[in-house]
């Protein structure tokens, strides 16, 4: 789903306020609100009789227009009437500033929610949340247009700028993303050691994919190697990944993980990143466990090693920030504290379950 499709569906819930602002340059206030409030009517009818749904975001525009309008009409004064756009365009800069801003995607549970028929991928979600920022500026900016030609331009103005000119803003703001779409240079050809194998639940392969394509919330399925390390005290060692780390930055992690590359076996890989991150390269180890992990950005095939050998490790490479072995109840009195990684918490709980610490 791309941003135009989501705005294409979103838009219609404006269109009471546009057809009074046309209406009204006309025919004057009264007509304009009459004609508004019964468009508002019947593109909640027609809503309700094609998608099967009630569309509470057109009745919030309409009675909205009802309320304004009846005041500036009883007041015989439009100033409060000429406020709407800019009161429904601060409501709208509330949610863009926290959705863009913040953890707190509010934006992303209204569209998932309101636009139940169109799937949006955690790639696509990121996405939007980037355009967000964009928009929220150039909102912010017309927003404040707004109440300037409430107080000191014409109606006539008052009128191109509420309406005509947010239009403008729009095709703008989606041309030029278009155009930097369309002319953007392509990402550069992985080498082969960038590619990864694409397995389905039994690990047999069925693909292939460029490294950087299996982070990007499509969930393509991909092998990696975990090694835990346990040491004859039943302690275990964990790495602490660096704060540059899009995933789980800061956190403690099992000791060793990596990705399996396309032609690579599990224990050709196993033991390059165990030499890589942690010098660990005279081991024996045996594996206990396959299962399917999955995150917001990715989902792997684990092939869960176990190892008692633990001579010689040390930081490796700049992708560990830390090595430090944990008892096992000093790892039990910080669970669920966020300082692991949910998928360590997830592989500890069953080895202790199994009775392996």
């Amino acid at each position: 789903m791309t941003r135009s499709e989501i705005w294409k569906k979103l838009l219609p819930g404006f269109l009471p306020l546009f057809v009074f602002i046309a209406v009204d340059e006309i025919w004057g206030t009264t007509p304009g609100l009459i004609v508004a409030v019964l468009t508002g009517i019947a593109e909640m009818a027609w809503i309700g009789l094609r998608q099967k749904r009630f569309d509470r975001f057109v009745l919030f525009d309409t009675l909205l227009l009802v309320a304004l309008g009846g005041i500036s009409l009883l007041l015989d004064n439009d100033l409060f009437f000429k406020l709407k756009p800019g009161l429904v365009e601060l409501l709208l800069l509330g949610i863009l500033a926290v959705s863009a801003f913040s953890r707190f995607d509010i934006t992303g549970m209204m569209t998932r929610r309101y636009l139940g028929d169109l799937q949006v991928s955690e790639a696509q979600s990121q996405q939007m949340r980037r355009s967000m920022k964009g928009l929220f500026f150039l909102l912010l900016a017309h927003t404040v247009l707004v109440f300037y030609a409430t107080f000191f331009l014409s109606k006539a103005a008052w009128a191109f700028i509420s309406g005509g000119l947010l239009y403008l803003l729009f095709i703008g703001y989606f041309l030029v993303g278009f155009l930097r779409m369309k002319f953007r240079k392509p990402l550069p050809q992985p080498e082969p050691d960038d590619w990864l194998p694409l397995v389905s639940d039994d690990g047999k392969i069925i693909g292939k994919a460029p490294r950087q394509a299996v982070h990007q919330g499509e969930k393509l399925l991909h092998p990696v190697v975990h090694l835990q390390v346990v040491n004859r005290q039943k302690a275990i060692l964990l790495q602490k990944r660096p704060l540059s780390k899009l995933i789980q930055p800061g956190k403690w992690d099992t000791a060793v993980g990596g990705h399996i590359s396309l032609g690579e076996t599990l224990e050709d890989a196993l033991r390059r990143e165990a030499a890589e991150e942690i010098g660990l390269k005279q081991f024996s180890a045996r594996l206990v466990r396959v299962y399917r992990w999955e995150t917001e950005v990715e989902a792997e095939l684990v092939y869960l090693f176990l190892t008692h050998d633990s001579r010689g490790v040390a930081v490796q490479s700049d992708e560990v920030e830390e090595l430090r072995f944990w008892t096992p109840k000093q790892v039990e009195k910080n669970l669920g504290s966020n300082i692991f990684t949910p998928n360590f918490e997830y592989e500890f709980n069953w080895l202790k379950t199994e009775g392996i610490l």
